[in-house]
């Protein structure tokens, strides 16, 4: 067996095989996600705009300003409520429809794909579907209204009703995701778990409540966090059903951000709310992560 000429070593001598495989993902991630960060952050320590003039560094008053921001804090706010609203139907709902299946409904496949197909449909597909359906004169919905004898509902522009249609559309179109989990959840129960509660006389309400619900916990949990941190990046179906209206009462930070960065030109001033929701999103999740761990133990 010949030597390498020059004393050079194989490129597998040089690098342990498992990086060589994670290498392409390593650049991948470091182009588009780790330099995005970083240019992010010096961005947001400098007067970086879409005008001509060229960035210079101002430090943290870009983080002082926003924290004083009462528009930013409104805007928070708004993701928060919408949060709220939005985890526990997609959680309960999906649970509801996976137990539906798996209780052995006649046409299984039907409902599967009925369940999950809305999920692969884009959002702009679906944000126009909805705009149809809560459309004030000939939507689907102020129809049946009017044909129960109720007053029609300004969906869209009512600042009372906007973003329960908003989390009403997100629910529809997103919570198949969730079906699938909880589906695949339920199809990893023992069955001699069922079989010896039903040698003991248990009903088909107590083996929901001592044995499905409670091996369900930890996907539950799962789902649960997963959720929360979706909806606190809520965007796309605002912006597309109310642009955030009616008078900003149900924009979110991620489309305050967009507006401050992509309207107002103030890519720096952006950035540094970017990285302050950054921070409340982290503690979020550890906040979650800790009582995981804390009801495993």
């Amino acid at each position: 067996m010949s030597s390498p000429r020059n004393g050079a070593l194989p490129a597998r001598r040089l690098l342990p095989p498992g990086l060589l495989f994670a290498l392409p993902f390593l650049v991948l991630f470091a182009v588009f996600m780790l330099w995005p960060l970083v240019q992010g952050l010096w961005m947001s320590v400098t007067d970086t705009s879409l005008s001509a003039h060229a960035p210079s560094f101002v430090g943290l008053d870009n983080f002082t300003e926003a924290l004083k921001d009462a528009e930013m804090w409104r805007a928070l706010g708004h993701t928060v409520w919408f949060t709220a609203l939005s985890t526990v139907p997609l959680v309960v709902v999906a649970l509801a429809m996976a137990l539906l299946v798996h209780t052995g409904l006649p046409g299984q496949w039907v409902w599967r794909l009925a369940f999950f197909a809305p999920y692969l449909l884009p959002v702009g597909v679906v944000s126009l579907l909805w705009i149809w359906l809560y459309q004030p004169d000939l939507g689907l919905y102020n129809h049946l209204l009017d044909a129960l004898g109720l007053g029609q509902v300004a969906w869209l522009s009512d600042q009372s009703v906007a973003m329960w249609a908003i989390v009403l559309t997100t629910l529809w179109w997103t919570v198949g995701f969730n079906f699938l989990l909880c589906l695949a959840a339920l199809q990893s129960i023992p069955d001699h778990l069922y079989e010896a509660a039903a040698i003991d006389g248990a009903g088909a309400w107590r083996r929901l409540w001592s044995i499905t619900l409670p091996q369900l916990r930890r996907i539950t949990a799962v789902i649960t966090v997963l959720q929360i941190l979706a909806s606190l990046k809520v965007f796309d179906q605002v912006y597309l059903l109310t642009k955030g209206g009616p008078d900003n009462s149900t924009r979110p930070v991620v489309e305050y951000v967009y507006d401050v960065g992509f309207t107002g030109y103030r890519l720096g001033y952006a950035s540094a709310i970017s990285y302050i929701f950054f921070a409340l999103v982290v503690l979020a999740s550890a906040a979650q992560y800790a009582a995981l761990r804390r009801r495993e133990k």
